[in-house]
This record gives structure tokens, C-alpha cells and sequence, in this order.
């Protein structure tokens, strides 16, 4: 049952059920003077003990009538038994009841209000007698409550709070977690077990939760990347400008201010563009990429560095492949892994790419032939910052953040970024969904 309006429905529904069919099964062991045909217990005790009267009152006279009127207030409970002909005269006092029996007749066999109290009345089938019954109206009520009555009290009480708590527990759970959230624990959730409302409002929760922790990691994230990293090249910025300073021949500090310029420039936009993207998937592109292109071109590209380092860059065979993505995050994300081989690549080695189609994923290989990395450290290759300090270290040039951002643009598209051993070198595979 999905609908909460239609759990609802069900619930009382069946507490309504539960209800009328104790009413009914308890109307049937207790009283139910209204019928003549199908007479309850009560109204069959009515008949009998105006039939016993009538008999007593024939047979024995005054002094058996009021024997068994005296019975019938003992064993029932009554305030009072009377027996009239009729015309309403009481055959044991002969007071007039005139009155009793025109109300007796208007209210026919329901219980009407009279001597004081509630009387119930019952006539003879010939029209001879009518017989009265009067309960104190007080406690007509406790004394025909039954033991029943209140068992299905407790079982009515059981269900509507047992309605209650199926409705207020899971906002009770929401209400905390929205508490912990406001506290700042961004890592507080509702539970989704149900399926009606109250879950959709749950997973509604869950889901703006998580984009504002996502929101959130990534304002820290690009906070942190820029505090961090950009200290270095801002740095030799600083000793390029005093050295332009104080004078020194030919243009290499203003060289190196250019370049240092040019690449802190290249690693913001990088960090911005994935960054904005992990914030607000909104502003990711999509459109048709023919991957094989993207990585042709890449390839190309990249040639005059490697060719600068010593090395080579070779292109296999690369099939017809085209996903859906976003091209400019698909071009970083493959050209710093292109370009982090060619760093480490050894000289006079040669830098391996290779496009495959595997149906539906792509896979993109990228290996170079230097001395790889620690077996240890192949789980943390692609953590921001993070350094194998024995070979591929700072003096390389690198800023450990170009496989971090190239492993969070392939995790956009749903793809996966790893990195082992090749023996020698190391094998970068990227694949993502065709």
C-alpha cells in the first residue's frame, strides 16, 4: 500500500470493521429489544418474564405477581416491574399508567424515558397485557457493560494508536534528522523503508541533503586545492618578479613568470570547471562525443611535449566510439593522464594509447614505460596532493592534482579511473558507459 491517504482509509476502515461486528456480537449476548422476529437474549428475557407475569397474575393472583415481580427486579437489576392490562392499569397496586402505555405504543419497542428512569415496555401478542421494565438511567450504563465492551475499547485503543505511530514515527525520525543536519552532521539521513508519502518526503530530504553536503565538499575542496597548491607556483612567481628586479640579464625571469602565469591559470580553470560541475550538475554539457576524435586530437596535441621530453606518443588503431558526455571535462580528464605518462615517461621510451571498444563501456589505456609506482600506493594515485616520493616527485613538475581531477570528471560520467603496475611502467584505464 503506497498511498498514505489509502492507508489511512484501510486503517480505519478496519477499525471500523473491528467495531461493528463487536457491537453486533455483543448486541447479540447482551440485549436487543427491537426486534420480534429474530429477538437478542434481552428481549427474549422481556417476552419470558412478561409471559411468566401474566401467568403468575392468572393463576395465582396479587400475591404471585408481586412474588414474581419482586424476582425479576433482583435478578435484573430494575428499579421497578409492572404489569398492566390494557388500559394501563397496574394489576398489582391499580394505579394508571395511561401515559406509559401511550408512550410505550408511540416509541414502539425502543426504550423511552419514564417513572424516572428508562423504561423498556413489552406487549402481549394478544394486546391483553403490557409489561414494564424501569433501570435507573444512572447506572443503565454500568450495569449492562460487559466485560466485552472493553475488550474491544482496548483493541479500538491498540489500533488508532498503532494508526498513530505509523503516521508520526517516520516525522519524528525526519524531525531528528533535520535537527542533526541544522546542527551541521551533513552526514544525517531519514530512513526510505516506506513507500507512501511519508517515504517520498524522506527520499526528498535525503536527496537535498545530499546536494547541499555535495555543495558544500566541493566549496571545501576547491578552498583547499587553491590554499594549498597554488603556494608553490605563487611562490616562484615571487622569485621570478626579484629577479626581475633586481636586474639580472636576458628574459628569464619574465619567462618564468609567464609560465608559472600560464599554468597557474590552466590548473584554476581545471579546478573551477569540475568543481562547478560537482556542485550544480546543471551545468554539465551534454552532447554526442566521438571519442575516438577527442583522443586523436589529444594525441596530437600532446606530441610536442613528449617530443620535447625525449619520448614518444603512439596512438593504436582506435575504433568508431561516441558517448554522452560532456566534451571539455572528457578532454581534461584524458589529457592529464596523457600527460602525467609524459612526465614519468623515461627518454627515448615511448607513451601508449590505446582506445577500446568493449560493447557497452569504453576504455581508454594510457601507459608509459617509467619506473611505475609502490604497490601500496596505487590505491592513493588519484587522492588530491598525494606523491610517490621516490621517483614521481615534485621536481617533475607535477602538482598532484591533475589524476585527482581527471579521476572526479570521469566519475561524472559515471566512469571509473585505475592505475596499476605494468611492469615496467604504469597502465592508467579509464572506461566510461557507451
Amino acid at each position: 500500500m503506497r498511498s498514505l491517504s489509502a492507508k489511512i482509509l484501510g486503517w480505519f476502515g478496519l477499525t471500523l470493521f473491528i467495531t461493528l461486528a463487536a457491537t453486533i456480537l455483543i448486541s447479540a449476548l447482551s440485549y436487543n429489544p427491537y426486534s420480534a422476529v429474530r429477538q437478542a437474549p434481552f428481549s427474549m428475557l422481556l417476552s419470558m418474564e412478561m409471559a411468566e407475569a401474566r401467568h403468575a397474575w392468572e393463576t395465582g393472583g396479587r400475591a404471585a405477581l408481586d412474588d414474581a415481580l419482586s424476582r425479576f427486579k433482583w435478578t435484573t437489576a430494575a428499579s421497578d416491574a409492572i404489569l398492566t392490562d390494557a388500559g394501563g392499569m397496574d394489576l398489582l397496586t391499580g394505579a394508571s399508567y395511561a401515559e406509559l402505555i401511550k408512550e410505550a405504543r408511540s416509541w414502539s419497542r425502543f426504550p423511552f424515558s419514564g417513572r424516572g428512569g428508562t423504561t423498556f415496555a413489552r406487549f402481549s401478542l394478544d394486546g391483553r397485557y403490557c409489561f414494564f421494565m424501569v433501570f435507573d438511567s444512572r447506572h443503565l450504563f454500568f450495569s449492562n457493560l460487559q466485560p466485552a465492551h472493553l475488550v474491544v475499547l482496548a483493541i479500538a485503543a491498540l489500533l488508532c494508536y498503532a494508526l498513530a505511530s505509523n503516521l508520526t514515527s517516520p516525522l519524528r525520525a525526519l524531525r531528528k534528522a533535520l535537527d542533526r543536519f541544522g546542527r551541521g552532521d551533513l552526514d544525517a539521513r531519514a530512513e526510505e523503508k516506506r513507500r507512501d508519502q511519508l517515504g517520498e518526503l524522506a527520499g526528498s530530504f535525503n536527496r537535498m541533503a545530499g546536494r547541499i553536503q555535495t555543495l558544500l565538499a566541493a566549496e571545501r575542496r576547491l578552498l583547499l586545492d587553491i590554499s594549498h597548491e597554488l603556494r608553490s607556483p605563487l611562490a616562484r612567481l615571487s622569485v621570478a618578479v626579484e629577479l626581475a628586479r633586481s636586474g639580472e640579464p636576458g628574459g628569464l625571469p619574465l619567462d618564468r613568470i609567464q609560465k608559472e602565469a600560464d599554468r597557474l591559470n590552466a590548473l584554476i580553470g581545471q579546478m573551477l570547471e569540475v568543481t562547478r560541475v560537482e556542485g550544480d550538475p546543471a551545468h554539465r554539457r551534454q552532447e554526442r562525443v566521438q571519442l575516438d576524435d577527442l583522443v586523436g586530437g589529444l594525441v596530437d596535441d600532446c606530441s610536442i611535449e613528449a617530443r620535447a621530453r625525449g619520448c614518444s606518443l603512439k596512438l593504436h588503431a582506435a575504433p568508431r566510439v561516441s558517448i554522452e558526455g560532456d566534451r571539455e571535462l572528457l578532454r581534461r580528464a584524458i589529457e592529464n593522464v596523457v600527460r602525467n605518462a609524459i612526465r614519468y615517461a623515461p627518454r627515448d621510451t615511448s607513451v601508449e594509447v590505446a582506445l577500446e571498444n568493449g560493447g557497452r563501456r569504453a576504455r581508454v589505456r594510457v601507459r608509459d614505460y617509467g619506473p611505475g609506482v609502490p604497490e601500496e600506493a596505487l590505491s592513493r594515485l588519484f587522492d588530491p596532493f598525494y606523491r610517490v616520493d621516490s621517483d614521481r616527485n615534485r621536481g617533475s613538475g607535477g602538482v598532484g592534482l591533475g589524476l585527482s581531477i581527471a579521476r572526479r570528471a570521469v566519475a561524472l560520467h559515471h566512469g571509473t579511473l585505475k592505475a596499476s603496475n605494468a611492469t615496467p611502467g604504469l597502465l592508467v584505464e579509464i572506461e566510461l558507459p557507451v
